[in-house]
């Protein structure tokens, strides 16, 4: 099932444990700026992602 993350950003704090988290490298952190999906094409809906965000900022969306 394709999926694609997502990052409230409304509720991220900024602490990249995304990025660190990833194993598809699928986050980047810019300079001083919170987590962006930059590759999501990369995403193999593992959720490693959404259960490591301790601000539950990270979602997977069914792309169907």
């Amino acid at each position: 099932m394709p999926v694609k993350p997502f990052i409230d950003t409304s509720r991220c704090i900024g602490c990249a444990i995304c990025v660190k988290s990833c194993p598809r490298q699928v986050f980047s952190l810019l300079s001083g700026e919170k987590p962006v999906v930059k590759y999501p094409e990369r995403c193999d809906g593992c959720g490693i992602c959404v259960k490591s965000c301790i601000a539950k900022a990270v979602s997977l969306i069914d792309m169907k």
